[in-house]
């Protein structure tokens, strides 16, 4: 299988962090690293860090918040230097079962073992009531008389899939060096959407059945921008409008695009007429700057500009 290590990208969080680093060292089969991001955390996030006892653990403390889809970036390129064959990823609030990366690494080898080339593997998530979320996109690929190939894969406990999130996410080495890295520049929301529908150009990534995990905080559903209460968050939905057209625009066919336009301009419509000025300004500033947005992918042996990604000023604070 090969060298393993699971990355842990973390802000402002630390008991989610606590209960999620305990469920990653109660794995059946164990990683052979732990490297925890802090995304410049401002509470008691290092405090706790530097008071477990944990054996191979690197903590890396971001200079400033650049964002999920930064410190994603930073995760993988740090693991990749680390010597990483695999890379388990995710957030703070998923806490994977005890035989979750087993159950990964066992339908990576039973693919191995049948020639089936894959992208990724990532496990099952569900609420605290156990609603699945985080649910992935079936495959699109068809077979040579035109079906589409996903059933072929159930025999292995597998489905066939492509868009997916990093909510425990097991991506092989050979991904990162062919398709590089999560887009930085997207800070936040989608920058996984994106990425997985990058590196499934070719071969799919596969939805592993036995290998769950619970996703904290997800009762809500999905993000609404209509419903959305929290004023910290509704800042951030200008990025998530902006990286949806965004990805649209690159992998969806036009007709998809009109489709979410026509979307959001209703919804636009429909909180101005509940004089909600505000809501309907971050909607449409987040539409035109879909179409202006084109970000570069960064591959992984790319220089690291400091300006934008501050992987090179970070602070690694080493506990093996």
């Amino acid at each position: 299988m090969g060298k393993v290590i699971a990355v842990v990208l973390t802000y402002n969080r630390q008991d989610l962090l606590r209960q999620c680093l305990s469920a990653i060292y109660s794995q059946t089969c164990p990683c052979d690293k732990v490297i925890v991001v802090d995304n410049a955390s401002n509470d008691s996030t290092q405090k706790m860090l530097s008071e477990l006892d944990y054996p191979n653990l690197k903590v890396y403390l971001l200079p400033y918040n650049v964002g999920a889809a930064g410190g994603f970036n930073a995760g993988f390129r740090i693991a990749y230097q680390e010597g990483a064959d695999f890379v388990w990823m995710m957030d703070d609030d998923v806490i994977p079962e005890p035989g979750s990366l087993q159950k990964l690494t066992e339908a990576n080898n039973t693919l191995d073992k049948n020639g089936i080339e894959r992208a990724y593997l990532i496990s099952t998530a569900f609420t605290e009531n156990g609603y699945v979320t985080n649910s992935p996109s079936i495959s699109e690929m068809k077979n040579h008389i035109g079906y589409k190939d996903w059933p072929r894969f159930a025999q292995y406990g597998v489905v066939a899939v492509g868009r997916a999130t990093f909510v425990s996410i097991l991506v092989p080495r050979n991904t990162l060096e062919k398709y590089g890295l999560p887009i930085s520049a997207m800070f936040i929301w989608g920058e996984d959407t994106e990425y997985t529908l990058r590196i499934t150009k070719d071969v799919p990534g596969f939805v592993v059945g036995a290998s769950k995990v619970l996703h904290l905080r997800q009762e809500k559903g999905v993000l609404n921008i209509i419903s959305e209460n929290s004023e910290a968050r509704l800042k951030y939905y200008r990025y998530l409008i902006r990286n949806r057209v965004f990805v649209t625009r690159k992998y969806r066919p036009p007709r998809m695009l009109i489709t979410i336009m026509y979307f959001d301009f209703c919804i636009i419509v429909k909180l101005l007429c509940r004089g909600r000025l505000k809501k309907a300004s971050i909607v449409a500033i987040g539409l035109i700057q879909g179409f202006l947005f084109s970000p570069d992918i960064e591959y992984i042996d790319s220089p690291v500009d400091a300006q934008k990604e501050p992987l090179e000023i970070c602070q690694c604070i080493a506990r093996e």
